[in-house]
């Protein structure tokens, strides 16, 4: 009956990053800024709902299940969302307007600056 209750309130939470994650894929402005959003927002609500799936199903082989695959989602979702990032950059996608730092200025070369050569 707790782990019931507790399992419900985790999978909510988790369902409400989600939706957020989501409402930040659309509102915010460039593919950095998204990327961010989703990975972090998402990788949690990920790991908020398997963990309260195992709460839910209450046996020991289901938390053991549910505790890998939240250890794969908290590796594999930064990963991903770095990576889409960086070949965003590479590609010469356009930061946002009101962007102030590109720490990766000057170490990643991006496609108009290998033009500009």
């Amino acid at each position: 009956m707790i782990l019931d209750l507790i399992g419900a309130v985790l999978i909510g939470l988790g369902i409400f990053l989600v939706l957020l994650a989501g409402i930040g894929l659309l509102r915010f402005p460039d593919v950095f800024i998204r990327s961010s959003a989703t990975t972090k927002a998402a990788g949690l609500g990920i790991a908020l709902v398997l963990a309260g799936t195992a709460c839910a199903i209450g046996t020991g082989e289901a938390a053991v299940k549910m505790g890998i695959a939240i250890v794969l989602q908290f590796i594999g979702a930064p990963v991903s969302g770095h990576v889409i990032a960086r070949a965003a950059y590479r590609a010469g996608t356009p930061l946002w307007d009101r962007t102030t730092v590109d720490d990766l200025q000057g170490f990643v070369e991006r496609p108009h600056e290998l033009e500009a050569r």
